[in-house]
């Protein structure tokens, strides 16, 4: 009972946090864009996964929007 009840304290406490990772890593994104040589099908990507980032931000899906940014920050070699 004590395992479970500090995981679900630690579950709570993580979503705030990844809630305010988002903004910086959206905002990484953007400025990567402005100067980032891509192929067409890269940058594409970027976009798609840049805006699937912000959708699930919105949305309250904290952890599936900090995963969808990084692989856009990956494409990008940030």
């Amino acid at each position: 009972m004590k395992h479970l009840t500090t995981a679900a304290l630690l579950a709570l406490l993580a979503s705030p946090a990844a809630a305010h990772q988002c903004p910086a890593d959206m905002a990484a994104v953007d400025a990567a864009l402005q100067t980032a040589s891509l192929s067409a099908a890269d940058l594409a990507k970027v976009k798609q996964l840049r805006a699937e980032g912000e959708a699930l931000h919105k949305a309250g899906s904290h952890a599936a929007s900090v995963k969808a940014l990084a692989q856009a920050k990956a494409l990008l070699g940030l």
